[in-house]
């Protein structure tokens, strides 16, 4: 990827740091004019990578604005490329306007758009696509399983890894070539007669890898579980009980939950997200059985059905194949008699009775689904995409003539380099730098 930055001609700033009011503020600037920002501002530039506490004056009228510090990262050894500058000042809202003010007042300077920063980085080769995409999933993450999967990814570790598929295909297609081109020369060596173990053993590494996208989506999107059961069931109330707070409407009357419920929870470090759904029996109404037709649909695609049963008052309902279920007992906590369907669990909201097991057996049932490899995982769809496509070309050109096959492996060789941003298009970037919030 190329290194030398680019020539933008206007200066980007932002406010980066969280919502105000907020006890410190970073506004950051890059461009070619943050030091007649940082003169204007600041009363000068300080020394590169030293924070210096100066006063912060309006350049139009010399109002004081602030007094806080202020940074200086002179490119290209800064995060974009370009020259870099930050102010660090109070979080409230006036004192953090009136000096976004006074940036925007100054000539070439201008807010920066959703990502900018970030999209200034890769096309200054400071950052690959990958590296991108994992940055803004850091950002957003909210468990630790997603934290450590975006830092690994932020890191580079995935762009090694299709750079170093790359090589190794262009060094059969050199291979080929060569030999294509000066067969007459008696230096070139002959046609490599392991290419075709090569190309597959490369296939072989490449289907592996695309496996792995389920982890990442387990990881990334969450793993699905699905309350089912009878009406009373205990459902919602369970629900709550998980999540803390009242997401669902509790009440004696069958058919209350009529819609989907859904909660994120966060149990192991992992993202799990758990849906309350009607109470399955034959509808008294057409409402009510379209609520109890999407219970069972939803279900039927979770990772994870939890078959509620009311230990009370027993009845179960059919589960649809193919999800794993765990049979949960509700109400244990109520007198009962006579014989009691098996369970794996029983709890009681009320007295909270077997409540860590069940989050013990959910947490069990993540750890199943997602693994605990420490390979890179692709984490978008779009690697895969591009990954199946390198894999066809693989294929098309393991028994075709040499011809061909040099142009299979170019192909092959172009699908990795879009991954990591080689190759792209402007709409591509336009999507993934706009999910970038404002000042990153």
């Amino acid at each position: 990827m190329d290194t030398r930055a680019m020539d933008f001609p206007d200066t980007i700033f932002a406010l980066s740091s969280g919502g105000l009011p907020a006890g410190i503020a970073v506004v950051r600037m890059s461009g070619p004019h943050v030091r007649k920002a940082l003169c204007s501002i600041a009363g000068g530039v300080p020394p590169a990578r030293t924070a210096r506490y100066a006063t912060l004056s309006n350049p139009a009228d010399g109002s004081p604005i602030d007094r806080g510090l202020v940074l200086y990262f002179p490119g290209p050894h800064s995060v974009t490329g370009e020259d870099c500058g930050e102010f660090h000042l109070h979080g409230g809202r006036a004192v953090v306007a009136a000096l976004l003010a006074a940036l925007a007042g100054l000539p070439n300077f201008r807010m920066a758009e959703a990502g900018e920063f970030s999209r200034r980085a890769f096309l200054n080769g400071k950052m690959d696509l990958t590296a991108v995409e994992g940055l803004a999933d850091l950002i957003a993450s909210e468990t630790e399983a997603q934290r450590r999967l975006a830092v690994g990814n932020a890191s580079g570790r995935l762009r090694d890894l299709y750079m170093g598929w790359r090589d190794r295909i262009t060094a059969m297609r050199a291979r080929i070539e060569a030999d294509l081109d000066f067969s007459d020369q008696e230096d070139v060596p002959e046609a490599d007669p392991l290419l075709a173990a090569k190309i597959a053993a490369l296939r072989g590494e490449i289907d592996a890898h695309v496996g792995l996208f389920r982890n990442s989506e387990l990881i990334r999107d969450g793993f699905r579980v699905v309350i089912l059961g009878a009406p009373n069931a205990g459902k919602s109330s369970l629900l709550n009980t998980l999540a803390m707070r009242d997401a669902a409407i509790v009440s004696d009357q069958p058919g209350t939950t009529r819609d989907l419920i859904e909660v994120s929870l966060d149990i192991g470090g992992d993202k799990v997200v758990v849906t309350d759904t009607a109470g399955v029996r034959a509808a008294d109404n057409q409402i009510e059985a379209i609520g109890i037709g999407r219970a069972i649909e939803t279900a039927a695609g979770a990772d994870l059905i939890v078959h509620l049963i009311d230990m009370s008052a027993p009845e179960e309902v059919a589960v649809p194949p193919g999800p794993a279920a765990l049979r949960v007992g509700s109400k244990c906590d109520i007198g009962r008699s006579g014989g009691l369907p098996r369970v794996d669990v029983a709890v009681s909201v009320v007295t909270g009775e077997g409540l860590n097991e069940l989050v013990d057996l959910l947490s069990r049932g993540v750890a199943e689904s997602v693994g605990k490899t420490s390979e890179p995982l692709p984490f978008r769809e779009r690697h895969v995409q591009s990954l199946r496509l390198c894999r066809d070309h693989l294929t098309a050109g393991r028994d075709a003539p040499p011809e061909l096959q040099a142009e299979e492996l170019r192909l092959a060789s172009r699908n990795l380099g879009e991954i990591v941003g080689d190759l792209g298009t402007e709409e591509l970037l336009g999507e993934i730098f706009s999910r970038f919030c404002i000042g990153k």
